[in-house]
């Protein structure tokens, strides 16, 4: 029978996920809406699933290089507000990709630019630092997660609960 020096890093986040589902979760300061959603906390750089009141589970996360509150293209920031979030794909790059529908009509009236921001897993040439990956904000405005077991466990998780929006604050 294998012990667990055979689970991986991403059976590990996903039995993590299934416990914390399993257990009575906590209200939080985070999980203030109506409906399922990803709220991400960029001050603590937190990622949180949110299932109305109720935080199921929390990941650290890297954010922009330029820092929050992105407005144009390439200026390495992450967005703020709340946007809709696409279906989980598979990514070249990066693993997982979630799409986050940046900019909103609203913003781009207001003359915010740029696309192709999301919630994704590490750099396909990176990912073997681990959570190691998360020392520093080095994505290009999206929210960065340090495994590929993390991202599996979220995206999981999105389509379970059929989270449709992702709130940055």
């Amino acid at each position: 029978m294998p012990g667990p020096a055979h689970l991986t890093a991403a059976s590990l986040a996903v039995v993590g996920l299934l416990i914390a589902s399993a257990c009575p979760a906590r209200a939080a300061g985070a999980c203030t809406s109506s409906d399922a959603r990803i709220v991400v906390e960029t001050g603590p750089h937190r990622l949180v699933l949110c299932d109305r009141d109720r935080e199921i589970a929390a990941f650290a996360v890297r954010l922009g290089r330029g820092g929050i509150g992105k407005t144009a293209e390439g200026d390495g920031k992450t967005p703020l507000g709340a946007y809709p979030l696409g279906e989980p794909r598979k990514s070249d790059r990066y693993g997982t990709f979630i799409p986050i529908g940046y900019p909103t009509p609203d913003q781009r009236r207001r003359g915010f630019t740029g696309g192709d921001v999301g919630v994704h897993g590490p750099h396909r040439w990176v990912r073997w630092l681990g959570s190691l990956v998360n020392s520093f904000d080095s994505s290009n405005g999206c929210v960065g997660l340090a495994t590929d077991g993390e991202m599996a466990a979220i995206a999981s998780w999105v389509r379970s609960a059929h989270a449709a929006t992702i709130e940055l604050r």
